[in-house]
């Protein structure tokens, strides 16, 4: 079993948000680089990494902390969601040395765009599908949809992502992940 840890990015600082609302959060060090160190120091094996800013602004705000930790730790594989709605941004992460994009927000409004990703990003695309009540939620899990989560992750299967992220967020925000065949 591999257990991926998290971090997630507000105002450059490591936080956890209380079932998504941005305005009730709690700070776990205002240093990301050095809370990846202790994850890396114990023993983690890939790094889950979430631009909360980026996922309620539609771009990455937390790009710089992300860059400064893929280049910290090279050879961990470390995936990054928050943000990514253009394959300008896939590139960008792709080249500051970050194995995984997560896309969420853009792959439930314009689903073409992972099949687009996952041609011109081979291996490196992953599907984040957050939900409540079984129905996918958006934008940083401002909005919920009327789309099932089973049937996108279905959708998504074929365009060849390398995993689905699935995240209930009923449940707090916590973390469930699930590979593709």
């Amino acid at each position: 079993m591999l257990i991926i840890p998290a971090i997630d990015l507000k105002d450059g600082a490591c936080v956890r948000l209380r079932q998504g609302r941005m305005e009730d959060s709690t700070v776990f060090s205002d240093d990301p680089v050095s809370m990846a160190a202790k994850w890396v120091e114990g023993g983690c094996r890939r790094l889950h990494l979430v631009d909360l800013n980026g996922a309620f602004e539609g771009q990455p705000v937390n790009g710089e902390v992300v860059t400064a930790i893929a280049k910290r730790y090279p050879h961990l594989p470390i995936q990054i969601g928050g943000g990514i709605r253009s394959l300008e941004t896939i590139e960008h992460y792709v080249k500051a040395g970050v194995s995984y994009v997560i896309i969420g927000t853009k792959a439930v409004k314009q689903p073409e765009f992972v099949a687009e990703a996952c041609k011109a990003f081979p291996g490196k695309v992953i599907v984040g599908l957050d939900a409540k009540d079984g129905f996918v939620a958006t934008d940083g899990w401002a909005e919920v949809s009327t789309v099932q989560v089973i049937d996108l992750a279905r959708q998504f299967e074929a365009d060849g992502v390398s995993a689905i992220v699935y995240t209930d967020i009923a449940k707090d925000g916590m973390m469930q992940g699930c590979n593709v065949p």
